[in-house]
């Protein structure tokens, strides 16, 4: 018999269906947690392609943002080495982004 868990998310829009609160959950004991912002990727085999879904809160500065992409692009090159065994590219694509993390300004020199 196979263990199931579930993770969910709930989005509460305002009248112009823009986020202003997104809470997840994850079946433990924990009560739901807040977040402003969530990225969901999903692999369509049957078409080859990425399905994404991108949401954050009207109060999600871009500052915040900017970190967020920026960790969310280093755990993708973490993600990609321990998928792959690649682990060149990974320190590749680190590399880059530790650049980029200084010229967005959310690394220092």
């Amino acid at each position: 018999m196979s263990d199931q868990k579930l993770l969910s998310f709930k989005v509460q829009l305002d009248t112009h269906q823009l986020p202003e609160q997104i809470e997840w959950f994850a079946d433990t004991h924990e009560p739901p947690k807040t977040c402003k912002s969530v990225m969901i990727a999903l692999w369509d085999e049957k078409e080859g392609n990425t399905l994404r879904i991108d949401l954050w809160t009207k109060t999600m500065s871009i500052d915040e943002m900017r970190i967020f992409y920026h960790q969310n692009m280093l755990s993708m090159a973490d993600a990609y080495a321990r998928a792959t065994g690649d682990q060149k590219t990974s320190t590749d694509v680190k590399s880059y982004l530790e650049g980029l993390g200084k010229r967005m300004g959310i690394l220092k020199d």
